[in-house]
């Protein structure tokens, strides 16, 4: 059971942040399986803490570590102690990070050949399912059985990603599963999702004529759709660009970091927007958050520990990029998670979540290549 839990126990946790997606599960079987699994991992921890020391403090993990660490020196510090719930972020995220270590560590092999097939597949039926449900995908802004249109078009658009890329030749069912992907990520209305396409295509064919010719497709797509009484992403981007209200929220933010701007706002203001702070009137309807990855986690640490989190992360980011970049593959879509995602965390809250499927993901695709890298220069 242990062994069992340190191979999958961060697969629950992945997949369960689709449940918190979902309208009809989000508020029930998600947080029961969270707590659950959070419990059975620090129970376990405290069980078998030597083996799974060696595991945590591995060279392939260190930046996790310090990431940990960076969070309980935090909060014993600069938070409030008494404050449940930035504890409650401190002990979620070391959980969370440790279920990624010991996962890839026992069960490597797993992840660079069953992984991606199996979240394709999960992906994939969760937009049958929306289908089934609500048929109609061009009456406004599509989101299925999902809560939020960007929440379905940043599952959508990955697993249309991770298709993409495969080297291995797709089958038919693989083509008609990447056709319906795109229609519907383009459908969510998202504007982000096209840096995502447009990102795959460079990795898959590099900068040559074919992608030169597809861009010229893609220009003359989004002028024809762009002029048709829809919502989709090509219409919101020619409508409203790729900023918008993304730079009401930006300056927003900004102001928010300037008044703590040292230590910022704690753990558990981790969404970019801290809830005491006050929304003027002609903005209620427009700031949910910061919508920016780097400022979220600015506001919640301050420029002095939020500064060390995103140097940590990039100079990782930046040693993997620099590693893997001439390798094709498994490794190239894991790569392709990490550049989309340091690209997208200037539209989006990513990085500093729990139970976004994104932010975990990214953290996955991180260890994942490092720990490949390790082996890599170790001959294992």
């Amino acid at each position: 059971m242990i062994r069992w839990f340190y191979k999958y126990g961060f697969l629950l946790m992945l997949f369960n942040t689709i449940l918190y997606s979902i309208n009809q599960t989000k508020d029930t079987v998600a947080p029961f399986l969270f707590y659950l699994i959070m419990g059975l991992g620090l129970l376990f921890v405290l069980v078998n803490p030597s083996q799974i020391r060696g595991v945590l403090f591995h060279k392939s993990f260190s930046f996790l570590m310090a990431l940990n660490f960076i969070n309980l020196v935090y909060y014993l510090f600069f938070d409030s102690i008494s404050n449940f719930q930035s504890l409650e972020y401190l002990m979620a995220r070391f959980m969370s990070f440790a279920l990624i270590s010991l996962s890839i560590y026992h069960n490597f092999q797993y992840y660079k050949n069953n992984f991606f097939p199996l979240l394709i597949k999960i992906i994939f039926f969760v937009v049958i399912v929306g289908l089934f449900i609500d048929p109609f995908i061009l009456s406004a802004r599509y989101y299925g059985i999902i809560w939020n249109p960007n929440m379905l078009a940043s599952l959508t658009i990955l697993a249309f990603s991770f298709l993409f890329l495969k080297n291995e030749k797709k089958s038919n069912f693989e083509i008609f599963m990447m056709l319906l992907l795109i229609i519907v990520t383009l459908s969510t209305g998202s504007r982000s999702v096209l840096i995502a396409v447009v990102l795959s295509f460079v990795m898959k064919y590099g900068f040559t004529i074919r992608n030169i010719l597809y861009s010229i497709m893609l220009i003359i797509s989004i002028i024809l759709i762009s002029n048709t009484n829809l919502d989709t992403s090509f219409n919101r981007i020619s409508s409203q660009g790729i900023f918008n209200d993304r730079t009401e929220q930006f300056y927003f933010a900004v102001d928010n970091l300037k008044q703590k701007l040292f230590v910022g706002y704690g753990l558990d203001e981790y969404s970019g927007l801290p809830k005491d702070i006050e929304i003027p009137e002609e903005l209620e309807n427009l700031i949910v958050g910061a919508h920016n990855g780097y400022l979220s986690i600015l506001i919640q640490y301050g420029i002095l520990f939020g500064g060390l989190v995103v140097l940590i992360m990039f100079r990782k980011s930046l040693q993997i990029i620099q590693f893997f970049k001439n390798i094709s593959g498994i490794y190239n879509i894991y790569l392709f998670v990490i550049i989309y995602t340091l690209i997208a965390a200037n539209f989006e809250s990513l990085f500093t979540g729990i139970n976004e499927f994104h932010t975990l993901l990214f953290w996955l695709s991180l260890s994942f290549l490092s720990h490949a890298k390790f082996l890599s220069n170790h001959e294992i």
